[in-house]
């Protein structure tokens, strides 16, 4: 099968959908979408979408709380667009109809999440991503000129002389190429690298993998966020206990009952995301006994009506969310790292752009700030597609780079829940040279017969799959290794503080295969 389009969009999330309304005017649009729409983390995104709309608020003040939770390695200029154009696109989705929280006086609630100053989030109860997606699909649904390719999972960008010509891609029953001029990753993250995760099924660093094997800058990779409150229950699912829920009240308590993070944290509850996590291990080390969230402070029929996704959910794990104990421990959650770009998304490879989780414009610094995900989908989906419509020159990589090559050596392939938990144990939340040396020698080798063989090429979804997971978490795991201190998202046990004499800095890998 063979499609010819002017604008190729791969992937379905907010970045990807915003990009292909807004390149609809110009040409014809093909998106590739893996699954089912709804299985984006768009679609997951329970917590809502940061803008500085309230009268208390600004974008200078807005910047300065995603500066302050990037610990040192924002970019300032991506920041300054995320935070100045944010509010134009999120009055859009007002504009468009889009189903959020209103005040009595009609005007939009907005919400206080961990490390925002000030209410900023705009919510859609919580299931603000899902709202946000059904918008965008319905437009997208409207637009004659946005042709959708539905279980289609692409597999090798398609290079002609170094410039990004299409993507080849396979579905159930067939394979196929897209041929277009200009192409946007934007296939979201990376989170099922993992063996504990809010990500959905399909989040296995596709993009990522791809970019990384058609020779672009793959940058930051070990800033990993885990999300603090994730239901924890043997025999149920992780699901996602979104911020807002701590940004209404919510206390974290120790096994005798008592809120503890305060003993860690000046913040509290409300502390940068990373902070949270590692405050909840040590108490949980100390006293011997899990953590919990707890609402039971809280009036019972608002936590109803607030949260009725997450009510829900715990429902059906057997647990109250307005009068229990909550169980919960952290997750992988977000990848800060991804396919280095510019402020327009252009990557170090002619003709290709990448927005929204699987991007890296430095937005996000070491540690992304609550609720700024679907913002930078919708700013940076945007600013693409511009990219796209003026024709696609090569960025350039703005951090250091550093060239790795595949290991010489091949290792039979292990099963995927063998490389998740691999990942979990030596790459997760704390880290050390042991582990990590450990994992990027297993991983290495697994990397050289997944490239060797073509697995990302593969018929079999499987194959596919565990290429992706193997070839993300050899250069996550890698970009652990070489960064000896701690920041944001990246805890080393053994560097515990910052070095920002040696790394106060981005580092870029470009994959030779």
């Amino acid at each position: 099968m063979l499609i010819e389009a002017d604008f190729l969009v791969i992937g379905s999330g907010i970045a990807g959908l915003r990009a292909a309304l807004a390149l609809a005017p110009f040409g014809r649009v093909a998106v590739l979408t893996k699954a089912d729409p709804s299985e984006s983390n768009t679609g997951y995104a329970q917590g809502g979408i940061a803008a500085a709309m309230g009268d208390d608020d600004s974008p200078e003040l807005h910047a300065q709380d995603t500066i302050a939770a990037g610990d040192g390695l924002c970019v300032p200029e991506a920041v300054d667009v995320l935070v100045g154009e944010g509010p134009y696109y999120v009055r859009e989705l007002l504009e468009w109809g889009a189903a959020f929280d209103r005040e009595p006086d009609g005007r939009p609630a907005l919400g206080r999440e961990a490390a925002h100053s000030v209410r900023r989030v705009l919510h859609a109860r919580d299931a603000t991503g899902r709202e946000i997606a059904r918008l965008l699909w319905s437009r997208v649904s409207q637009t004659a000129a946005i042709q959708v390719v539905d279980d289609a999972s692409a597999t090798e960008l398609m290079l002609d002389d170094g410039i990004c010509r299409g993507v080849s891609f396979v579905t159930a029953h067939t394979t196929g190429t897209v041929a277009a001029p200009q192409t946007l990753l934007a296939t979201g993250g990376a989170g099922q690298v993992f063996r504990e995760t809010t990500n959905p099924a399909i989040a296995t660093g596709d993009g990522i993998a791809m970019a990384a094997r058609a020779g672009a800058c793959i940058a930051d990779l070990e800033f990993v966020q885990f999300h603090p409150t994730v239901l924890s229950m043997e025999g149920s699912p992780r699901f996602l206990l979104s911020e807002a829920l701590r940004g209404e009240g919510a206390r974290l308590i120790n096994g005798a009952g008592e809120p503890f993070m305060e003993r860690y944290e000046p913040a509290g509850d409300l502390a940068a995301r990373d902070l949270v996590a590692r405050a909840m291990v040590r108490e949980a080390e100390r006293t011997g006994a899990p953590v919990y969230l707890t609402l039971a402070h809280l009036d019972p029929d608002f936590v109803r009506r607030r949260f009725p996704t997450i009510a829900a959910a715990c429902a059906h794990a057997g647990l109250d969310l307005a009068t229990d104990r909550i169980p919960v421990s952290p997750a992988a959650h977000y990848v800060m790292g991804g396919v280095e770009t510019d402020l327009y998304g252009r990557t170090s490879v002619p003709g290709l752009v990448a927005a929204g989780e699987v991007a890296c414009t430095g937005v996000h610094g070491a540690n992304r700030l609550a609720s700024n995900s679907l913002l930078e989908g919708l700013v940076f989906g945007a600013r693409a597609a511009e990219a796209m419509t003026h024709g696609v020159l090569a960025g350039t990589c703005r951090s250091d780079r550093h060239d790795v090559r595949v290991p010489a050596r091949e290792a039979p392939c292990p099963s995927v829940h063998e490389v998740r938990d691999l990942m979990w144990r030596h790459a997760g939340l704390v880290r050390t040279h042991d582990r990590l040396e450990e994992a990027v020698t297993h991983l290495g080798g697994w990397a050289s017969t997944v490239l060797a063989g073509r697995m990302a090429s593969s018929a079999d979804p499987e194959a596919r799959r565990l290429a992706s997971i193997v070839t993300v978490g050899w250069l996550i795991a890698g970009a652990a290794l070489r960064r000896t201190e701690s920041r944001g998202g990246h805890f080393r046990a053994d560097f515990p503080s910052h070095d920002d004499l040696h790394w106060k800095k981005h580092v870029a890998d470009r994959l030779h295969v």
